[in-house]
Order: C-alpha cells, then sequence, then structure tokens
C-alpha cells in the first residue's frame, strides 16, 4: 500500500535503505601505497575526509652545516666590557660633582681674590711707612749675627757659636 499522510502527522515516516533520509556511511576505498603514483598522496581534510591529492614534493633540507667550536671570550674583551660602564659611571658622578661644586668654587675664588689683595696690602705698608719717615730719621744700623753649627751623624749632639756685629 502506499504511503498516504494523513492531515494530522507532521513527521514522514520512517523509509529505511532510503538514500535520502538514511544515508549509508561510505567505506574509505582500500588503496595500497604501491598502486599510486608519485605525487599522488591520501590525506584526511580539515573536515574529517580523506581523500587522494595531488601533493608537491618536499625539498629535501640540506644537511645542517658544522657547528663550529665556541671560542672563549678573550680577557681583554671581558675587561674592556666592565671597564667601560665603570669610566662613564665615574665621567657621571664628576659631572654632577662639579655643577654641586660650581657655586662653592666661585666663592672661593672671591675669597682668593680678597686673600690676595689682603697680602698685598701687607706687603705695601711697611714699604709706604718707611718710604714715609725719609732718610737720617730714626733709622738704626742693620745688626749681623753669624751662627756656626757643627753636628757629627744624623742624631748626634749640635754644638753651635753665635758671632755678633
Amino acid at each position: 500500500m502506499p504511503y498516504e499522510p494523513t492531515r494530522t502527522s507532521t513527521t514522514p515516516p520512517a523509509r529505511y535503505g532510503d538514500p535520502l533520509y538514511h544515508p549509508t556511511a561510505i567505506q574509505d576505498p582500500q588503496v595500497w601505497p604501491a598502486a599510486l603514483p608519485p605525487g599522488v598522496e591520501m590525506v584526511t581534510l580539515p573536515g574529517g575526509y580523506r581523500t587522494l591529492a595531488y601533493t608537491h614534493p618536499q625539498p629535501a633540507s640540506p644537511a645542517p652545516a658544522p657547528v663550529a667550536a665556541v671560542q672563549p671570550i678573550p680577557t681583554w674583551a671581558k675587561t674592556t666590557a666592565l671597564l667601560a660602564p665603570t669610566v662613564g659611571g665615574g665621567i657621571a658622578a664628576a659631572g654632577f660633582g662639579i655643577s654641586y661644586a660650581a657655586p662653592g668654587v666661585l666663592a672661593m675664588a672671591e675669597a682668593l681674590w680678597a686673600a690676595v689683595a689682603l697680602i698685598a696690602a701687607g706687603a705695601l705698608t711697611p714699604l709706604l711707612l718707611r718710604a714715609g719717615r725719609g732718610p737720617g730719621r730714626g733709622t738704626t744700623p742693620v745688626q749681623h749675627v753669624t751662627q756656626n753649627i757643627t753636628a757629627s751623624g744624623m742624631f748626634g749632639r749640635a754644638t753651635g757659636s753665635i758671632h755678633q756685629r
């Protein structure tokens, strides 16, 4: 009896073996690797299907170059590498020190000029006073003292005599 749907049923009846409603699983073809021509391989696609496909032959990777023996770092290179930041740090510290010392150096320069002026005044004052006295007014003769000292050895006792004229 042919199927005649009723108006109350919305689902079709099960038709087992019908390829439209219930497809059967397709078996993977049995292909032996010896039967495949060169450049054709069995591949698995992202959806999980396995199929035959032409593939590009992978170029043979060249043999890796032999690795040279590691050379030790020369001592002069280590010394230079350690010395460079030290010298740079010293120069930076000197720059900071000079920048902080600049006001003090300027003040010391002023103090040195004042000391030079004081020494000059101290040297000129006796000359001016002596010149103001004039010749023959209160000048005393110059006294000469001669002293002879003798000693024997590095730590020997010294003896001496003083002669006045």
